[in-house]
């Protein structure tokens, strides 16, 4: 089933894809204030959550955490979790799919009635507006720069090291394709992780990167970037 074209409509506000390849998808997520998602899993797929802007509290079974922009967190397959927006107004979240399956999802609680029901059908879908946001792959060696909900976002293609190193403090970073291996071949970072600037500047010098890594890169509109 595709959802290039759709907005799909939730009764938490609304999700519409902005980025896929054959490893993952990324979502947009506008979450109304006080307004949450369900209690749910993954069975299948891993998820990373990138808040752009506002504030957001991720419960799961027996604790939650606070994450504001541009904070993330990985969610492993089969951890139950929930997202509730706090802010002021509403909060803006990008989610990382990998692989990508809308239907891999097993909801426990819903404070909507959606309890063990399935992802929304058709009858909650719209056609995607002028203003939805769409990011594109950029010839290798090169990036493509976007703004978006007070974050800068840039989509890169990297075939050295030293592009990955001295990346900002408060820089989030997911991987869209490649990563970096060990002196074994085995990935350390891949597709699908969503990853801190400062743990890629730690972790960067032990290992070697694949022919190219492509990257989402995502910061505060007002910083500049630092490479």
């Amino acid at each position: 089933m595709s959802y290039e074209n759709v907005i799909v409509k939730k009764p938490w506000g609304r999700e519409y894809l902005i980025y896929q390849n054959k490893n993952l998808g990324i979502w947009y997520l506008h979450i109304e204030k006080n307004q949450q998602t369900s209690m749910h899993c993954h069975p299948k797929k891993n998820t990373g959550l990138v808040v752009l802007d506002g504030s957001v509290e991720v419960s799961f079974l027996k604790n939650k955490i606070s994450l504001k922009g541009v904070d993330k967190i990985m969610i492993f397959r089969g951890r139950f979790h929930s997202t509730r927006a706090l802010s002021q107004g509403s909060a803006h979240i990008l989610e990382v799919e990998a692989p990508k399956d809308k239907h891999d999802l097993v909801r426990l609680e819903d404070a909507y009635g959606r309890e063990g029901k399935p992802y929304e059908g058709r009858s909650n879908e719209a056609a995607k507006t002028d203003d939805c946001f769409w990011i594109t792959d950029p010839k290798k060696g090169s990036f493509n720069l976007y703004t978006f909900n007070n974050c800068s976002i840039k989509i890169e293609s990297i075939t050295d090291k030293e592009s990955l190193l001295n990346r900002s403090y408060e820089e989030s970073l997911i991987v869209l394709d490649g990563g970096l291996i060990s002196n074994k071949g085995d990935y350390i970072v891949q597709p699908g992780d969503v990853i801190a600037g400062h743990t890629l500047n730690t972790i960067c010098p032990y290992f070697d990167i694949t022919d190219e890594i492509l990257t989402l890169s995502i910061t505060r509109e007002n910083n500049e970037w630092g490479y």
